[in-house]
């Protein structure tokens, strides 16, 4: 049940990091969502291993968003280079 969790948790979070990036994204909203979902995944991985906060924290909802708004960044400026 965890990793469904945090799938559903990241599509929240994906929502939340494209109205913080405004602007055309490349792929379209269910890409730029999948790519959301990764980089919550991907920040509640590492803020957990690093320490930085424990299940239940609120403290994973800020390093999700940060994760995700990272992934959309990287997505944009690979995209953009390919075109």
């Amino acid at each position: 049940m965890g990793i469904l969790s945090w799938i559903v948790f990241g599509l929240v979070v994906g929502i939340i990091a494209k109205l913080l990036m405004p602007g055309r994204d490349p792929g379209g909203f269910i890409v730029t969502i999948l790519l959301g979902i990764a980089g919550a995944l991907l920040g509640g991985f590492i803020g957990r291993a690093m320490g930085f906060y424990g299940p239940s924290q609120g403290a994973g909802w800020l390093m999700s968003i940060v994760g995700a708004i990272v992934l959309l960044l990287l997505y944009r400026l690979i995209a953009r280079r390919r075109v």
